[in-house]
């Protein structure tokens, strides 16, 4: 599994495209989440900044884990795009001249989407710290809410997977980000709101990523929906359900990938 992982970490870590695309998302993230917590971008008045309260224990962590499910469509990105090169420039067939068989081409794939989601998590982890003791937390009520941090990981694998997914049955670049990116942050949003319009059981929630992206709704935006009387599916059944996507796209993509001719 390591050396599935360090072969990995060799590809990517002189990949320009690669650093761009995780610098962005790290710096975006953070700056955007800076002038939220910092009251440059507001809701409401200077005094009553309806945004700015999403900066403190606990509710920083669905806050930031909102922004997190939002700016991690760059690393998604990433995953396509290194995927997609494999097959471009032939070296998912140069692996099995070397000794790879090929289900572990498509490992090292999965290693890397839980690598990236740890990652992602962590640096959401660290900021979410960082944000709530700048706004006058304390330490110690860190840990309430913290469960959050889970459904960030979650929802990031369950991303990186459809990714990765798209990108192993497309195998060019160009159609699998737009692809994804119309669906993820367009379609099925639309799929959403019409699946769930008069249908009280809410079948919308229930989409590939809809489900984890209902995990991390923006606590202003839920506490408008209580008001509203508008329930959703829990927590634990949404996690589960996200969870069955992923496993889904395990065994579609290592169907693909193990039947189609290289």
């Amino acid at each position: 599994m390591l050396q599935l992982l360090s072969v990995e970490w060799l590809k990517i870590k002189r990949y320009r495209t690669f650093w761009v695309l995780a610098g962005m998302f790290a710096v975006l993230l953070f700056l955007w989440n800076w002038c939220i917590g910092s009251g440059i971008i507001h809701l409401g008045s200077s005094d009553i900044n309806l945004l700015k309260s999403s900066y403190t224990f606990p509710a920083v962590w669905p806050g930031i884990g909102h922004w997190t499910k939002v700016f991690s469509g760059l690393i998604a990105l990433i995953i396509i795009i290194l995927v997609t090169n494999e097959y471009q420039f032939r070296t998912n067939r140069q692996n099995v001249m070397d000794g790879w068989k090929r289900i572990q081409f498509f490992h090292a794939k999965w290693l890397l989407v839980f690598s990236l989601a740890t990652v992602v998590t962590f640096y959401t982890f660290i900021m979410g710290l960082f944000f709530a003791l700048y706004n006058g937390s304390t330490i110690t009520d860190a840990g309430e809410g913290i469960i959050k941090l889970l459904h960030v990981f979650i929802l990031t694998v369950n991303y990186f997977g459809f990714a990765l997914t798209l990108a192993l049955f497309l195998k060019r670049s160009g159609m699998a980000i737009i692809i994804f990116l119309l669906y993820g942050y367009i379609i099925e949003i639309m799929l959403q709101q019409l699946l769930n319009w008069k249908i009280s059981c809410k079948p919308g929630d229930f989409l590939p990523m809809q489900c984890s992206a209902e995990l991390l709704s923006f606590p202003l935006m839920k506490n408008i929906g209580r008001m509203a009387d508008a329930t959703g599916p829990a927590d634990n059944t949404l996690v589960l359900v996200s969870i069955c996507w992923v496993i889904a796209y395990y065994f579609a993509g290592r169907l693909m990938v193990l039947k189609s001719d290289w």
